[in-house]
């Protein structure tokens, strides 16, 4: 112990960062698809929303709030996993979807299509003043493209991922409670390509999940 007490330190120094104040989370599906892509490690600010006690869920005080078009990690109970997704709808806002448009607030969201292929639709959704990327995969049904419209109650938000066809997340689970929310994610630390012997992707380091250009 005496003489590994600097590693000893560092490991624990390092545990108590990861818990409280940043961390990276690994993204095994594609339902952030063409955002986050299968393989990515992404830098999770743990600070962005609150500061808790390391090692539990207990939030010693609020830091900020979600934003709409924030991409958030959380622990959803409903689903029984850690997700990632982007915040949609806000508290106070009314959400609806109709024929895959979403309506913020009674006003349609504005779409352009970017690309197009046999398989999937690629299309720039507008936010408010945040632009995104977002496919629609055509060799899957659309299930969950039409829903009534939605009121946010207080610490509660809509999420959804990119991949609209391919993504479980408020539309089945529902609304995600602000106590189950993680931090929000930042950057793509690294990322490694799982069909091709898991190179390393090297356009993809550091690369911002918020830069977008079409």
């Amino acid at each position: 112990m005496k003489n590994n007490r600097g590693f000893i330190c560092f490991i624990i120094g390092m545990s108590v960062f990861r818990s409280a104040f940043a961390d990276w989370y690994t993204v095994p599906t594609g339902s952030m698809l063409p955002t986050i892509e299968v393989g990515d490690r992404i830098t999770v600010n743990k600070m962005a929303y609150d500061l808790r006690v390391p090692f539990s869920d207990v939030s010693l005080l609020r830091m900020g709030e979600p934003e709409r078009g924030d991409i958030v990690v959380f622990d959803s109970k409903a689903a029984d996993n850690r997700l990632i997704k982007r915040v949609v709808g806000v508290p106070g806002d009314t959400i609806a979807m109709r024929d895959e448009v979403l309506i913020i607030n009674g006003q349609a969201q504005r779409y352009k299509v970017t690309k197009e292929n046999a398989k999937a639709l690629f299309a720039t959704e507008l936010l408010g003043d945040l632009a995104h990327a977002i496919r629609i995969d055509k060799t899957r049904a659309m299930h969950a493209g039409n829903f009534a419209p939605i009121l946010i109650p207080n610490d509660h938000y809509l999420m959804m991922g990119d991949n609209r066809r391919n993504s479980a997340d408020s539309r089945y689970y529902g609304l995600v409670p602000r106590g189950e929310l993680k931090g929000k994610a930042h950057h793509v630390a690294f990322s490694l390509d799982y069909d091709h012997y898991y190179l390393p992707k090297r356009e993809r380091f550091g690369e911002s999940l918020y830069s977008y250009s079409e």
